[in-house]
């Protein structure tokens, strides 16, 4: 208490000291109501975990969406639908990119938004992850586009004789290597055909074997070549292999390369018109067994296959180990070669080791 405060009543002092401290009280209060202003404002101006990563979420969901309906991406231009469809396993990768962002940024939005490519990349391949293939089998096929630049087609002809196959088919068979491979070859295959670029060599009887138009020329001047012109460049032949239950149809085809260029995008005309013309003729064929081994020059997510895929299944999707790629040999990124069947069960699928060409081997047990 001060001095002029000793002299007057008690009352009166501690009605001083009460105003004092209200109005202390309420300049503490008041300032306590601003910094709860100021602070409310500050953390609504930040972006919340829900509203940060907007690009990342947007990016996630073209992602799932570009997967889930890549069937109607437009192939007018450039066939980019083909493309995205040669590539689409390879999609995935662009998941983890994300998801690193997401977490980066602390984005819920985005993080959620990445449930939809993981769910639609797991349903299209997820069945690829493991390994469905089963010892044994009834038959072995095998395929090989043994590459025109091979250097050394000889060893490449002892590694795939070598591979157990009962039946093996060539693509991309030069004049100069030819009779490399039917020498080497010669001792295991008693039985053997090659019809232009095309071969198949078996350990079985082989029957009804016939060249395979896949429409290689196509136009007015198309008709007017000779047979025998035409088949120094055939891409495709059908046998019939006598097998212990019965007789089965095999094919072997090489289809039109696809290329990328600046100018006309992803071009894949001339595959696209051979795939047709071989899918009329697998569709014609009165076997009840078939199979088909070739370099198709495409992945079998491609839609310019569907007219062979609606009829006969892709054994690697069926009981392969893996997603199998096989081109390029050196880092394979694609499977473009493919042992498709018919009226048989795939036993098992693999990829076999490089030879001398830029494509791997494949090769499936099949059963009846």
């Amino acid at each position: 208490m001060t001095d002029s405060e000793r002299g007057r009543p008690m009352a009166q002092v501690d009605t001083a000291e009460t105003a004092q401290d209200a109005a202390g009280g309420r300049d503490t209060g008041a300032e306590t109501w601003r910094a709860a202003i100021r602070r409310a404002i500050h953390n609504g101006s930040r972006p919340g975990p829900w509203k940060r990563g907007p690009v990342l979420a947007a990016l996630a969901l073209l992602l799932g969406l570009s997967m889930l309906l890549h069937a109607k991406i437009p192939n007018w231009i450039g066939n980019l639908g083909s493309l995205v469809e040669t590539f689409l396993p390879w999609f995935g990768l662009f998941i983890p990119v994300l998801l690193a962002g997401a977490l980066w940024r602390r984005s819920a939005s985005a993080t959620v938004a990445l449930l939809l490519p993981v769910m639609v990349w797991l349903n299209l391949f997820g069945g690829l992850l493991g390994d469905k293939s089963h010892p044994g089998g009834d038959l072995t096929v095998a395929g090989h586009n043994v590459g025109a630049d091979n250097r050394d087609p000889a060893g490449t002809a002892r590694d795939l004789a070598a591979s157990g196959a009962d039946v093996l088919a060539l693509q991309e068979l030069t004049p100069q290597a030819r009779g490399t491979y039917e020498k080497e070859l010669a001792k295991a295959y008693p039985y053997h055909t090659v019809q232009g670029t095309v071969g198949l060599w078996s350990r079985l009887p082989l029957s009804d074997t016939r060249p395979v138009d896949t429409q290689m020329d196509y136009g007015p001047l198309a008709a007017t070549k000779p047979v025998d012109t035409k088949l120094t460049y055939n891409r495709a032949l059908r046998t019939t292999v006598a097998t212990a239950h019965g007789p089965m149809a095999v094919y072997v085809a090489h289809l039109g390369s696809a290329r990328v260029n600046p100018r006309d995008g992803f071009s894949t005309g001339h595959r696209d018109r051979n795939a047709q013309a071989l899918a009329a003729a697998i569709a014609a064929d009165q076997n009840e067994r078939v199979v088909l081994l070739g370099d198709l020059n495409g992945t079998m997510d491609d839609r310019a296959f569907n007219d062979i895929t609606s009829q006969m299944r892709s054994v690697q999707e069926a009981a392969g180990d893996g997603f199998g790629f096989t081109w390029p040999a050196g880092f394979p990124v694609a499977r473009i070669d493919q042992i498709l069947v018919r009226g048989v069960k795939p036993q098992g699928s693999w990829v076999l080791p490089a030879t001398g060409s830029d494509h791997l081997p494949v090769a499936a047990g099949i059963k009846w």
